[in-house]
C-alpha cells in the first residue's frame, strides 16, 4: 500500500466509483474535479498494486488560519477495517499541523452510523446534531 497526493486524473477514476462505495447513495456530485485541482497538497490516495483503495479530500481553512476541514474520505467495501481511514487521517493531521493548524472539522449524515462510530472513535467530538434541517451531524477534532 502506497499513500500519495491527489492529483487531478484521479477525479476520474474516484469520481464514477462514489456511489457503489456507498451502496448506491448518490455521493458523486459532493465531490466536483475542483478538489482535485485545487486542494493537492492536503488531499491523499491510498493505492494498492496500481488500485485506487482509499482517498481524503482535505484543506486548509482560508477564514480560520487555525482550522482545516475534511471534506470526503472513501475506502474501497473489501478494504475498511484494515486500518486505511486512520492513515489517511493522521497523513492529513500531520500535513496541517506543519501549517500551524491544530482544530479539524467535518461533517456526517446522520443516517451513516458507520462514520460518526468511526469519527468518534478517532477522536473527533460531535459539535453539532442538526436534526430539524437537512440532518447533518458537524464533528470537531483538536489536535495536540
Amino acid at each position: 500500500m502506497t499513500v500519495r497526493l491527489v492529483k487531478g486524473s484521479d477525479y476520474y477514476v474516484i469520481s464514477p466509483l462514489i456511489n457503489d462505495w456507498w451502496n448506491g447513495r448518490q455521493m458523486s456530485d459532493l465531490l466536483p474535479k475542483l478538489f482535485f485541482d485545487h486542494f493537492k497538497n492536503t488531499s491523499f490516495i491510498v493505492e494498492e498494486e496500481g488500485e485506487i483503495i482509499g482517498f481524503l479530500i482535505g484543506f486548509l481553512s482560508q477564514s480560520y488560519s487555525n482550522e482545516a476541514y475534511i471534506h470526503f474520505v472513501g475506502i474501497h467495501p473489501e478494504y475498511r477495517g484494515k486500518g486505511i481511514g486512520r492513515q489517511l487521517y493522521n497523513q492529513f493531521f500531520d500535513v496541517i499541523k506543519q501549517s500551524g493548524r491544530n482544530i479539524v472539522r467535518c461533517v456526517t449524515s446522520p443516517v451513516n452510523k458507520a462514520s460518526i462510530a468511526y469519527h468518534t472513535k478517532m477522536g473527533f467530538e460531535i459539535e453539532q446534531w442538526n436534526k430539524d434541517n437537512q440532518d447533518k451531524v458537524l464533528f470537531v477534532k483538536y489536535l495536540n
